[in-house]
């Protein structure tokens, strides 16, 4: 018996991670997101789908340990100062959204004939946002660090810290037994006394507790205790703020903020990480696993409403208050819809409300299913929204275009390459002009000091604009490779006695500008790397010359390849060669000449795939 119930889990177990492996990548496929294809797997996998599982609600309460890991380590990025840096935003841009939105959706419900109680929760639920799909969407993105990925982050803080006041809220608003009002007040004021020492106790153990806890396991040099002990301060604190009748989030998010600026901190992320991930997948499959299908069918037209009116009603809201805080339309327009939906706290509001009796258990199941239907639309409403709305353009304002530019060396892209290359130009007092077209660039290279005029290199119309005819010398430092050759292809047919120098990528790239007819390549990071392995040998305990003999041993073996490569030799047998001493050396190529001739069928198969040397 024992043996088929560890049987049935294992298959339990390995149904969760098919359908989390097989649809995330199919929805991901036809640009859905993972979230959605997490939430689509669950549902055909849950009660109402295929039956694999009959109680979806253990599964979620396992589950949530990923948005409480999740939250450990955003605030193992939040450093207290950084937190206090986003104080207007958090209690600014945070308090007003939730109160205006709150007082909206409560609106709604009162329109349509609940009670003002039944109304408030019912609302209150819906403006808590998914914490767990919003923070995935960023990190998709790459928003996360930018500035209006921090206001939607700060947004969240306040959300998951007002889970606390609207529980007490939940509380006081129940109906009270008249026998025994003062004793349930008297309970209910109790309660709230014990969050407030939980929190105060969290930050004083955190304080002054954990770094020496840490220090102590770390010179015991057990990996797998560090691992231990990580996943025991992220439970424990999750533990004792849900023991406390608060959110187990805001436990685990406090914990990584008093451990942000711990010399552990890096430590403990690495170690809470990979149980974050699958954790946070099984969430959301899990809530895919709790649409009630049947609650939906028997009132689908009331939930329908809801799903429409509390997400419009609250985008507007939302909407709203980014542009009374002075964001622009595009910004408001994005977090309106990425925030329209409820969250996985409106589960923790709603089953309060259910105990104390300010609403049933249909209610509760009807409101959790609209909860879930919004976080499975949204998703589907961000793709829609970037099918239609346009790509942002950046502001031209305070750029010049490039026209009639007489400097006696043209450069073609200044990014980190193309700074330091002009750098001794400028020094020798030599007239530069820079043309590049990325506009943020350009205007964070005027705030230095730098005058760069917009144009691209790979127009020929741009490059007589430049003043490409009456240069000198022509520098080639375009971060793309193919763009590097489309460029040393116009110059050699345009100016073909023009001296053009060439930032290269890497070898392939290299043999293309030197067919290209360029006066000098060179692969941006290859001679950097000389230098780097040279200081390598010599802390290693070999002598500076020594040292230097085996550099330029290795860049001569590098150069004698390369001119096998130009002649067609294929790279493995010269490498081959020259490391047995079969092969004479050439001339290195320090100034490579401009041959008169294309590559031949043997070269460009080496172009397409020979060694990419790891530049």
């Amino acid at each position: 018996m024992a043996a088929e119930a560890a049987g049935n889990d294992l298959v339990q177990v390995v149904v969760l991670l098919t359908a989390g492996v097989v649809a995330v990548p199919i929805f991901k496929r036809l640009g859905l997101g993972s979230i959605l294809g997490y939430l689509g797997g669950g549902l055909l996998i849950g009660p109402f789908g295929l039956g694999f599982f009959s109680d979806s609600q253990a599964i979620l309460h396992v589950a949530e340990l990923g948005v409480v890991m999740f939250l450990f380590i955003i605030g193992l990025e939040m450093q207290p100062l950084r937190l206090w840096g986003l104080r207007r935003e958090i209690f600014g841009l945070g308090i007003l959204q939730v109160g205006l939105c709150s007082a909206l959706l409560t609106c709604v419900g009162l329109a349509t004939g609940f009670p003002i109680a039944v109304s408030f929760v019912a609302g209150a639920g819906f403006v808590l946002t998914s914490t767990a799909i919003v923070m995935q969407l960023l990190e998709e993105s790459g928003d996360t660090a930018t500035p209006k990925g921090q206001r939607m982050i700060s947004i969240l803080l306040l959300e998951d810290l007002a889970i606390v006041p609207l529980l007490a809220l939940v509380a006081f608003l129940a109906p009270l037994d008249p026998n025994a009002a003062e004793t349930a007040m008297r309970s209910r004021w109790i309660d709230v006394g014990i969050g407030l020492a939980s929190i105060l106790g969290l930050v004083i153990a955190g304080r002054y507790l954990l770094n020496p806890f840490f220090r102590i396991l770390a010179d015991s040099r057990a990996r797998e205790v560090m691992t231990a002990a990580a996943l025991l301060v992220v439970l424990g604190s999750a533990l004792a703020m849900q023991l406390s009748g608060l959110s187990m989030a805001m436990g685990a998010f406090l914990a990584g903020v008093l451990l942000s600026e711990s010399t552990f901190r890096h430590q403990l992320e690495a170690d809470v990480e990979p149980f974050r991930g699958i954790l946070l997948g099984l969430f959301f499959i899990a809530v895919g696993m709790s649409l009630d299908l049947s609650v939906v069918a028997a009132n689908w037209r009331l939930v329908v409403f809801y799903v429409f009116a509390y997400m419009v009603v609250k985008a507007i809201g939302i909407y709203v208050v980014a542009r009374i805080l002075k964001s622009n339309h595009r910004e408001a327009l994005e977090r309106a819809v990425v925030m329209a939906q409820g969250g996985e706290f409106a589960f923790v509001l709603y089953s309060s409300a259910t105990a104390v009796g300010i609403i049933d258990g249909e209610a509760n199941a009807t409101l959790t299913a609209i909860i879930i239907i919004s976080m499975v639309l949204t998703p589907l409403a961000i793709t829609v929204l970037r099918y239609f709305t346009p790509k942002e353009e950046p502001s031209m304002e305070g750029i010049e275009v490039a026209d009639g530019l007489t400097g006696s060396v043209l450069v073609i892209g200044f990014g980190r390459f193309g700074q330091i290359a002009s750098q001794p130009l400028l020094l020798r007092g030599i007239d530069v002009s820079i043309i590049d077209n990325d506009v943020e660039m350009i205007q964070a290279a005027a705030r230095f000091g730098f005058k760069v005029y917009y144009g691209d290199g790979t127009r020929l119309d741009i490059l007589h604009a430049a003043g490409a005819g009456r240069a000198n010398a022509v520098l080639i430092c375009v971060d793309k490779g193919e763009t590097a050759v489309r460029i040393a292809e116009l110059m050699r047919h345009e100016y073909p006695l023009l001296p053009v120098l060439a930032r290269s990528y890497d070898r392939g790239v290299s043999l293309q500008l030197i067919n290209a007819g360029v006066d000098y390549q060179v692969r941006e990071t290859f001679e950097s790397a000389l230098l780097f392995g040279q200081s390598t040998l010599v802390k290693l305990g070999v002598g500076e010359t020594e040292a230097a003999e085996i550099i330029e041993d290795v860049r001569r073996r590098d150069h004698a390849r390369f001119d096998e490569q130009l002649a067609g030799i294929d790279p493995v047998q010269a490498a081959g060669k020259l490391l047995k001493g079969n092969l004479p050396v050439p001339t290195p190529l320090s100034q490579p000449r401009r041959p008169g001739r294309a590559l031949n069928e043997e070269t460009a198969a080496v172009l397409e795939d020979a060694e990419k040397e790891p530049t």
